[in-house]
């Protein structure tokens, strides 16, 4: 396995080019164990995870995935096997559901991931009454989308699930860069605080009684969006697959923003449980 070093470079590499790319790496496998829970706003639970497989967890970028393992419908704790870099995921399949990596701190040997609290989710209903002492395994992150802090402007947009990204994303953004983040709440109650650039307008979308993924709020947002002639802009927009589509649209042909230039990624889809995200 590489060292962190080398990933570094390979990151490196790609901060001095034009466009942003995915960078992988060796995907774990890590047994944790929960140290805390904390409620992030009214919509979200904090869980920080410790232990010592924490050693060689890889994380360098905002746009980074994990599966939390779970056991099977016969109560039998499935897990991957390891395959040099990757995981063998067999047959059947262990129950895994995917969460962004809010916050790895290796100082501190900690993994923060933010829960979207909701009723009758498998993840979201373990979350909520989990205690500390508990250990679950951990895959991956397979990988990250790094980029250049050399776009004149990024757009960032998305619902509650894609609120931990954004917020990493903002906390790590150069304290001089512009732009927009779009976040799609059910009011203010969900809102938390997120350390922005100065420069970086982040608006609060309140959808109210409408249900999650039925609305085109985040999509009326992002029609606000003016860019300047000759600015180059990077889009990040996550949420529901179906509420995507619209945005998609508007950020390839009304804004002019190319794959190269973009990620726009489907977390979930209304109806469908461990939805594989849609890009």
């Amino acid at each position: 396995m590489k060292d962190r070093s080398a990933y570094a470079a390979n990151i490196a590499e790609v901060l001095g080019g034009d466009h942003g790319a995915k960078v992988p790496y060796p995907i774990g496998l890590q047994e944790v164990e929960v140290i805390r829970t904390v409620e992030v706003g009214s919509a979200l639970l904090r869980i920080t995870f410790g232990g010592p497989d924490l050693a060689s967890f890889h994380s360098y970028v905002p746009d980074e995935h994990v599966r939390l393992i779970f056991p099977c419908a016969d109560g039998v704790l499935r897990l991957p096997e390891r395959d040099g870099a990757s995981l063998e995921w067999g047959t059947p399949r262990p129950v895994s559901r995917e969460y962004t990596v809010r916050r790895h701190s290796i100082p501190d040997g900690e993994l923060d991931i933010d829960f979207a609290i909701h009723p009758g989710g498998l993840a979201s209903d373990w979350a909520s009454t989990v205690t500390p002492g508990t250990k679950v395994h951990i895959a991956g992150p397979p990988g990250g989308v790094v980029v250049p802090d050399s776009y004149d402007r990024y757009l960032l947009a998305g619902d509650i699930t894609a609120l931990p990204a954004i917020a990493r994303w903002l906390e790590r953004m150069p304290r001089t860069a512009s732009g927009w983040a779009f976040i799609e709440v059910t009011d203010a109650d969900e809102q938390i605080a997120i350390d922005a650039p100065d420069g970086v307008e982040v608006r609060w979308l309140h959808r109210g009684a409408a249900e999650a993924g039925t609305s085109d709020i985040l999509e009326q947002a992002v029609r606000t969006v003016e860019v300047a002639a000759g600015q180059r802009v990077y889009a990040w927009v996550a949420g529901e697959a179906g509420c995507l589509r619209g945005i998609r649209k508007v950020v390839r042909n009304d804004l002019g923003i190319g794959p190269k230039d973009s990620l726009i990624a489907g977390y979930w889809k209304r109806g469908v449980a461990d939805f594989d995200r849609e890009e």
